[in-house]
């Protein structure tokens, strides 16, 4: 009887190995193909975040720390980096894509242009 419990134990741990690894397979099917909604929303993401933050930090004159936290809820992995001497601040979303706006005279902060 104990040889019979042992043997479900190790029937349903390698249910679970399967299960896990085919839900695995599922969402890296499902990013893939939508990677390229996935991009566009980063993209939009980015080129909201760096424009809002460019405004923060040159316009408002306020520190870029201070404006990270004006960041929208679901914008937590965009990473804001800025460039004080160039008027700039750069938003990126990790491996998908990354924006800056630029504070110009007489436009304000505007985005750079894409190279897509």
């Amino acid at each position: 009887m104990g040889s019979n419990s042992h043997s479900g134990r190790s029937v349903a741990g390698r249910a679970s190995f399967w299960i896990i690894g085919l839900a695995l397979v599922g969402i890296a099917i499902a990013v893939w193909s939508n990677r390229t909604a996935i991009g566009g929303y980063a993209d939009v993401g980015t080129s909201y975040a760096a424009r809002v933050a460019c405004s923060c930090r040159f316009v408002a004159g306020r520190t870029l720390e201070d404006c990270r936290k004006d960041k929208l809820a679901g914008m937590e992995l965009v990473s804001l980096s800025d460039d004080p001497e160039g008027k700039s601040v750069t938003a990126s979303f990790p491996l998908v894509t990354s924006n800056t706006a630029t504070l110009r005279d007489g436009y304000g902060c505007v985005l750079e242009p894409w190279e897509g």
